[in-house]
């Protein structure tokens, strides 16, 4: 058995029907599609996501990547794709591993290398070719779930094992300048963690642009370069899609859902809703519930 089959093995037991499963390990969540699933914007976490068996495609803005087992999706910064799992059938459903990015040891990674970070050129999204050291660390990551007691003390080791590995491939320039706190990209990271935190409230720019470390302009030049979007379509995105789940997830009608994520206005909230998503929030919940499966983060 391969590296790959062992790893859509151990998934394919923790995960015995269609959809996510968050797991003992924090970082670590396991993913199952038994068919292909919508195309769904969603914001996803920077993170390492690693398919056993399938296939994805997700896009920013005019960019498309598709990934497979053969491939692995790096995202170095949160950010607002639309993906779409596009192989998958009962006999053979799509499996994924996704692990989040913890940047404290990233940070430490980098700095017990003792290299500079010079600026880098390569996409904050990008597919590269899946090799055995970085396949075999996740499968051993993922079969920890089956020795619970093992977690607290290994589950760190083996997430360290595989940031490095991370850093010491092709995306690993990108890595590194995120990392260096006075980079665009660390600032634009930080400035999605504002938006993050705080994405039902009324956001300045100036505010967001000094929680970054940046001018305004600057702000929204690197900002819009890296997310395709501005900061306040950044957060228009975040609102709409916690919206969204609040409705699918805990019965809220559409006007308490909208209030609750910052709209002080229901038919603004429901023509922004529907240009995001396609549809009205009653017609999308309807499709929703019939198509469970496309709540894919991964």
């Amino acid at each position: 058995m391969n590296k790959h089959s062992e790893l859509a093995a151990h998934i394919a037991r923790h995960v015995a029907s269609t959809g996510m499963v968050d797991t003992a390990i924090s970082r670590l969540s396991l993913f199952r599609a038994d068919e292909p699933t919508h195309p769904l914007p969603a914001v996803y976490d920077a993170s390492l996501c690693l398919i056993a068996q399938g296939s994805k495609r997700v896009s920013l803005a005019d960019q498309s990547l598709t990934y497979d087992a053969e491939h692995y999706l790096l995202v170095s910064l949160d950010l607002p794709l639309v993906g779409h799992v596009t192989q998958a059938s009962p006999e053979a459903p799509y499996l994924c591993a996704k692990i989040d990015i913890d940047q404290s040891t990233l940070a430490d990674l980098i700095i017990q290398e003792g290299e500079s970070a010079p600026k880098a050129s390569l996409p904050p999204l990008a597919v590269y070719r899946s090799d055995e050291d970085l396949v075999d660390a996740v499968c051993r990551l993922v079969r920890l779930l089956d020795r619970p007691e093992a977690v607290p003390a290994l589950a760190p080791l083996i997430e360290r094992e595989i940031l490095y590995r991370l850093l010491t491939g092709p995306h690993g320039a990108t890595l590194r300048y995120m990392a260096v706190a006075d980079s665009h990209l660390s600032q634009v990271r930080r400035a999605i963690d504002t938006i993050r935190s705080a994405f039902d409230q009324r956001l300045r720019i100036d505010d967001i642009a000094a929680a970054a470390g940046m001018s305004p302009s600057s702000l929204h030049e690197h900002f819009k370069a890296v997310t395709r979007m501005t900061p306040l379509e950044y957060q228009k995105q975040l609102r709409l899609q916690e919206a969204r789940r609040l409705m699918l997830s805990e019965g809220a009608n559409a006007g308490s859902a909208g209030f609750a994520v910052g709209y002080d206005s229901p038919s603004q909230f429901s023509r922004e809703y529907s240009r995001l998503f396609g549809a009205p929030p009653r017609q999308d919940l309807i499709r929703l519930k019939t198509c469970a499966n496309i709540l894919t983060p991964l």
